[in-house]
């Protein structure tokens, strides 16, 4: 077995060993319950817009006979091992000695948007980032076949087949074309949804979400270290007590070889990170796109743009030598020296859901009228409520962020708590409302289950990609 490969194994393992434990997946917004709900919502159909198709309808259709929450972290660890040899190849495509190989697979696995990211639950748009290295560089070695089914992997999540797209045209040279059908092909469980119900953010959103700055760094340091997550709660203590800067030192490292590093990474670290930067630049400008432009509020947290850089950063690492090289990986270890103690957070829950309610709903739609969409763990870490995913509920959606209401509650919840109540029960029916929680009170109407078919075709043209990539190649 070669140095990298173990070197590999010793990073994943002492960040990802949370996952080991017994329990389910519950940590701010990741919430994977071992056998969650079919739902219209989970399959991008529902009241919101489609933010996590087709993640969470593959987990739950494949939680009807597996642990979910188990299928989550064999994806979590998939990830990590193909991001792992997204940077080998890399380094292999820089001629990059073993050090140096090191040192580029060190920066792709453990850097500050991993651990924050991973923190605040965003676990697929992880894996997404991972992915980044290894489509660049099958894109540069000319193996399409191989970059199409690393974007289809990337696209568990809207924002990563964004990117994923993005870094396969860049990096597609002769077969642009078919990569950009392959991209598109590989949103439609949320982009055909987003089509037909149009929407978008709010302003207030864009505040909300804005990139925070770090100890010592600002913003603009904060993320060109590929850190600053708007989210305080998940920063490591580490990126508070200074330790930003050495991701500041890491990035003037990395500019000395940036003219060794191939020009659609370089332009995809430019987009990146000048797209975070101008967020913070001109507010303004942004708050206008996610309030104007339907789509546009996957974008509203800026700070994700920064993994495009990620490709090029391997790639950068790759090309340093000697002395460098070293430097280079103990810079990208110093971010976040304490990755492995920040992320136990991350261990499995157990997670406590009322079956009797589960199958009274029997796939109904569930109005839930005073829960709150956050609850605390027994260690008082706040996650989603757990009945959100395990029913089909009438989904609000309000966003309070430092009690400014960030995004309105959906008109048909609304809608339907404004009849329930005024006692309308003809009206919740019309709805759909199946039963109704409110408290201890529950109450049922003559409605069945939302039809899911729309999602669940959806859903499988995404599951074929796979084959149809496979026939593609052949012919």
């Amino acid at each position: 077995m070669s140095w990298p490969v173990l070197w590999a194994g010793v990073l994943i393992t002492a960040l990802l060993w949370p996952l080991a434990w017994p329990g389910e997946l519950a940590l701010r917004d990741m919430l994977v319950l071992d056998s969650p709900a079919l739902s219209p919502a989970a399959l991008g159909t529902g009241d919101l817009p489609a933010r996590n198709a087709p993640q969470d309808g593959l987990l739950a259709l494949l939680g009807t006979f597996l642990p979910a929450s188990w299928v989550a972290r064999g994806l979590i660890l998939a990830g990590a091992a193909a991001g792992a040899a997204g940077a080998i190849w890399l380094a292999r495509l820089q001629g990059a000695g073993r050090l140096s190989t090191l040192a580029s697979l060190t920066l792709v696995l453990w850097n500050p948007f991993v651990v924050e990211r991973l923190l605040q639950g965003h676990w697929s748009l992880v894996i997404a980032g991972w992915l980044l290295p290894l489509i660049a560089a099958a894109g540069l070695s000319g193996r399409a076949g191989v970059a199409w089914l690393a974007m289809w992997a990337a696209s568990l999540t809207p924002t990563g087949a964004l990117f994923a797209l993005a870094t396969g045209v860049a990096t597609g040279r002769g077969r642009r074309w078919p990569t950009l059908a392959v991209g598109v092909a590989c949103s439609l469980p949320w982009l055909v949804p987003g089509l037909l119900g149009g929407g978008s953010a709010s302003a207030e959103s864009a505040a909300a979400f804005a990139p925070r700055a770090e100890t010592h760094v600002g913003t603009p340091g904060t993320l060109v270290g590929l850190g600053g997550i708007w989210n305080a709660e998940a920063v490591p203590a580490s990126r508070e007590a200074g330790f930003a800067l050495a991701g500041v030192l890491l990035f003037a490292l990395l500019l000395t070889a940036a003219r060794r590093v191939p020009a659609p990474l370089l332009w995809l670290a430019g987009i990146g990170l000048g797209g975070a930067v101008f967020a913070w630049l001109a507010p303004g400008v942004l708050s206008w796109l996610v309030a104007a432009v339907p789509g546009a509020g996957l974008l509203r947290d800026a700070g994700k743009l920064t993994v495009l850089a990620l490709p090029a950063y391997a790639a950068a690492a790759a090309s340093t030598r000697t002395w460098a090289a070293g430097l280079v990986l103990a810079l990208a270890l110093l971010q976040v020296p304490d990755a492995p103690r920040a992320l136990a957070p991350l261990a499995p829950q157990p997670v406590a859901v009322d079956g009797s309610l589960v199958a009274l709903a029997d796939g109904r739609d569930v109005l839930l009228v005073d829960e709150p969409p956050l609850v605390r763990r027994a260690d008082g870490a706040v996650m989603l409520n757990p009945l959100g995913k395990a029913l089909s509920t009438v989904e609000s959606g309000a966003l309070v962020v430092d009690g400014v209401l960030v995004d309105a509650p959906s008109p048909r919840w609304m809608s339907a708590r404004s009849a329930w109540e005024s006692g309308d029960l003809a009206a919740l029916e019309q709805m759909g409302v199946g039963v109704i929680v409110d408290g201890g009170r529950i109450v049922e109407t003559a409605a069945g289950p939302q039809p899911r078919g729309p999602g669940l075709i959806l859903l499988a043209v995404w599951l074929l990609i796979p084959a149809g990539v496979w026939l593609a190649r052949r012919r």
